[in-house]
């Protein structure tokens, strides 16, 4: 009997820079709706609110992300008009975020326990959404510039576990403020995650230890295959839902419509293999960020930017005609990649926003072992492009170009090889796991992998029985007691220690047999092997391959 597989839902974010909020109107007009530090006059006429909610679903929409306004102004009006049309709501705290009220001593905007409980009455809330809560975690002062207050707490004068536990509790608490809100007023929390949305690939698992869903955002200035391996496998670890934002700001320029620096900052042809690849990994709920890019609205209609024709492909083509038959709940590693989550992405200071601690070499070499993992293709002294090495083209983009010419209707000539975004880095079926993982969640890999600062007496034991099962295990010498720092044959299997993943020339000789090809780009859903491939030299397009086994 054929498994029923859910398929994912897809939805759109609202406007931050052409429209003002449809319900809020003028409103909207005196806060900062972006990140980059200033208030952006809209650029388009504002529509009507069911103008916009038949546009959204024109493009296929079946939800939409609102970033709920501080004062709450217009949430009322769009419940009533999302239940009119049956359109699902996910309330954000992006606005809030950016521009206060905080939550004493962080710099945190939860969404009022009134409007939630509105939200949900109405039967079409689904979702609650941290936006980026690691980033602001570690870089505190993004927006809150009156003292350095991180998002889930003060971490000063903790150890670097102590720091993860504080967060995980702050983390957990805020869920069960939510779940017992919700319960105690006849409502299911079960069908109102609380969605932790991730531009840097740190904390997913300290994200979902506390009971948050995952989402990771694909593309921006992210590593796609690190981003997706490491939320994969906190998802699968701690059994949470895992949803995908197509978030569109990135580091690009190029001849496409562009509305701010940033905004869209990658191409057309590079969104579609995005969205295809965000589809392919099977979350729950894969959305857009933001509809800006998609979007025109001039003489009271709306045009379809070539980024718009992209996802309308994708939502009324692509999707219909290509139905999963696995879940991203499914995935079953080949390679395992162990490591505690120091929150560190390569910039080596404020870990878990605590501004004592700075990265040690232990900590480092986790970006060592995805050098290896990638056949090269990842820098091994960080995870994301916001590291140093990376020119990004926006930055040229926005020095050149006065803030009123906006939007550029066909973006600027750029040649094509100074862009830096790829979608492309090659890995053989990884998935990762942290410090806390037991050997019933580790599952049957061939090569287990143990880096970074920590790591668990229960774990350790669990890694030691999986090598004399038969997998082969490299792990640092620095995890490893002494009674095992001896390499070699152990039970069936290997156990290879070593002080230094990049300097040990045994580590690459050991890992080589499994790394797969330096062509490809493999994650296995149960019996399906999805297979991506560069769509050109450079891995801007990807091309798919479904093999089942």
């Amino acid at each position: 009997m054929k498994k029923s597989i859910v398929q994912p839902r897809l939805g759109l974010q609202g406007p931050t820079v052409s429209w003002l909020d449809p319900w809020a109107g003028e409103a909207s007009s005196q806060i900062m709706r972006t990140g980059t530090g200033s208030v952006l006059p809209p650029q388009d006429p504002t529509p009507e609110p069911e103008e916009f909610i038949q546009a959204m679903q024109q493009l296929g929409a079946e939800f939409y992300v609102h970033h709920l306004l501080p004062n709450s102004l217009g949430q009322s009006e769009m419940i009533r008009d999302a239940v009119a049309h049956g359109l699902d709501i996910v309330l954000g705290n992006e606005y809030g975020n950016i521009n206060g009220p905080y939550i004493e001593g962080t710099n945190r905007y939860d969404i009022p326990d009134k409007e939630v409980l509105e939200a949900s009455r109405s039967g079409r809330l689904i979702g609650l959404l941290y936006d980026e809560p690691e980033h602001l975690q570690i870089n505190a002062d993004q927006y809150r510039k009156d003292g350095f207050y991180p998002h889930w707490g003060i971490t000063e004068g903790l150890s670097l576990a102590e720091a993860e536990d504080k967060v995980t509790d702050a983390v957990a608490a805020r869920v069960s403020h939510v779940d017992k809100l919700l319960e105690q007023n006849g409502l299911n929390s079960a069908t109102v995650p609380l969605l932790s949305e991730h531009v840097f690939p740190v904390m997913f698992h300290t994200m979902a230890r506390g009971g948050m869903a995952l989402c990771p955002k694909v593309m921006k200035e992210s590593f796609q295959s690190l981003q997706l391996s490491s939320a994969l496998g906190a998802a699968k670890q701690y059994n949470r839902q895992m949803w995908i934002c197509a978030d569109l700001w990135g580091p690009d320029t190029g001849p496409w419509f562009i509305r701010t620096p940033g905004l869209p900052g990658h191409s057309p042809e590079e969104y579609a293999s995005a969205l295809r690849m965000g589809y392919y990994m099977a979350p729950t709920h894969l959305f857009t960020e933001n509809i800006d890019a998609l979007l025109r609205f001039e003489k009271n209609r709306f045009l379809k930017t070539e980024f718009g024709e992209v996802w309308d492909e994708f939502a009324r083509k692509f999707v219909p005609e290509n139905p999963l038959e696995w879940s991203h709940s499914e995935a079953n590693a080949d390679i395992v990649f162990i490591h505690a989550d120091d929150s560190n992405y390569g910039q080596n200071e404020r870990l878990y926003g605590n501004r004592q601690l700075r990265a040690e070499d232990a900590s480092q070499s986790v970006f060592q072992v995805w050098h290896l993992l990638s056949h090269g293709t990842i820098p091994a002294h960080g995870s994301c492009m916001h590291i140093p090495g990376y020119t990004f083209p926006r930055h040229q983009l926005k020095a050149n170009t006065a803030a009123d010419r906006f939007p550029l209707e066909a973006g600027i000539l750029f040649e094509a090889d100074q862009r830096v975004h790829s979608l492309f880095e090659p890995m053989n079926n990884v998935l990762v796991f942290d410090e806390k993982v037991t050997e019933k969640e580790l599952g049957q890999p061939k090569l287990i992998v143990v880096a970074g600062s920590r790591l668990s007496a229960e774990t350790l034991t669990a890694v030691r029985s999986q090598a004399e099962s038969g997998a082969t295990v490299i792990i640092a010498s620095w995890l490893t007691p002494t009674l095992w720092r001896h390499s070699g044959q152990v039970g069936e299997g290997n156990w290879l220690v070593t002080r230094g993943f990049l300097t040990d020339e045994r580590v690459r000789e050991t890992m080589l047999p499994f790394l797969g090809s330096r062509d490809c780009w493999m994650q296995r859903f149960a019996n399906t092997e999805l297979r991506i491939y560069r769509g050109d030299s450079r891995g801007f397009t990807l091309d798919f391959e479904i093999f089942r086994k």
